[in-house]
């Protein structure tokens, strides 16, 4: 590992500065961990919803991250929105061929609003080509929904379903309850599923609609502590208590759903 611990994001860019690389790249700093990028797609969104989107050509995207590890390196990376199944083939391929450790996987399929953020055919590609590269996989309960094939409506169907994603390839698999209908007020709950423990991790749902970028910085925390070499369940618990302080905190930007803080503590 260098002296500085390193991380890479390889997602769609933000021009509000909420989600994608933007959040990505200000919570690494928020962790001290230097971050680099390689940009998917140009993204015309703010806080009300998505108004065009522009894919980066694959072998672009394959290059920009080419650039990155044989340069400057990464103990950790992440992945977010990956528009296509040629932008996900490449994206599979060049960390297969540069030996990519440590790499979490956000599965963006929408947008905050519900605007779609990835081509429905390109979900197999993702399933197929990607999770089994992960340590981690973070999907929330639709992204959840679409990756097991079936309606998830309380504790022990997203055990069942993290089992289910869990043979897809990844390591860990880490269901965000954000959209959990049997929520009680007030709670927030995300469980983390290795094979081995099931581990519950509670913290306090803000009133706000502050969320834009949540899944980003959620997944970005993991990816940044694991580059300063936490273990991953670790890693997994400090990143749930960033992101819920993060909401709490939110500066109250745009009048939509608005981008959470990336400085909090």
């Amino acid at each position: 590992m260098a002296e500085i611990p390193r991380a890479l994001t390889i997602a769609g860019s933000d021009c509000s500065g909420g989600a994608g690389i933007q959040a990505d790249l200000k919570t690494f700093h928020a962790f001290g961990v230097y971050g680099a990028s390689a940009v998917t797609a140009v993204v015309a969104e703010n806080t009300l919803g998505v108004q065009g989107v522009s894919p980066v050509p694959p072998e672009f995207v394959a290059l920009q991250i080419e650039s990155v590890l044989a340069d400057v390196g990464a103990d950790a990376l992440k992945t977010g929105m990956l528009v296509n199944a040629a932008v996900i083939g490449a994206v599979a391929g060049e960390l297969r061929r540069r030996g990519a450790k440590n790499l979490v996987v956000d599965p963006v399929m929408r947008a905050k609003g519900g605007d779609p953020l990835i081509d429905p055919d390109a979900v197999s590609t993702l399933v197929t080509e990607l999770f089994p590269l992960a340590l981690v996989v973070t999907p929330n309960v639709p992204e959840a929904e679409v990756l097991a094939g079936r309606k998830l409506r309380g504790e022990e169907d997203f055990r069942e379903a993290a089992e289910a994603i869990r043979r897809m390839g990844p390591r860990i698999v880490v269901m965000k309850g954000g959209h959990d209908p049997s929520a009680r007020p007030g709670e927030s709950v995300d469980y983390a599923w290795d094979g081995r423990e099931w581990l519950p991790l509670r913290g306090e749902r803000s009133p706000a609609r502050n969320t834009h970028g949540t899944g980003c910085t959620f997944s970005a925390a993991v990816a940044a502590l694991l580059a300063k070499g936490e273990e991953p369940m670790r890693a997994i618990v400090g990143a749930k208590a960033f992101i819920t302080e993060a909401i709490r905190t939110a500066p109250g930007l745009g009048r939509g759903h608005g981008p959470v803080n990336h400085w909090a503590k």
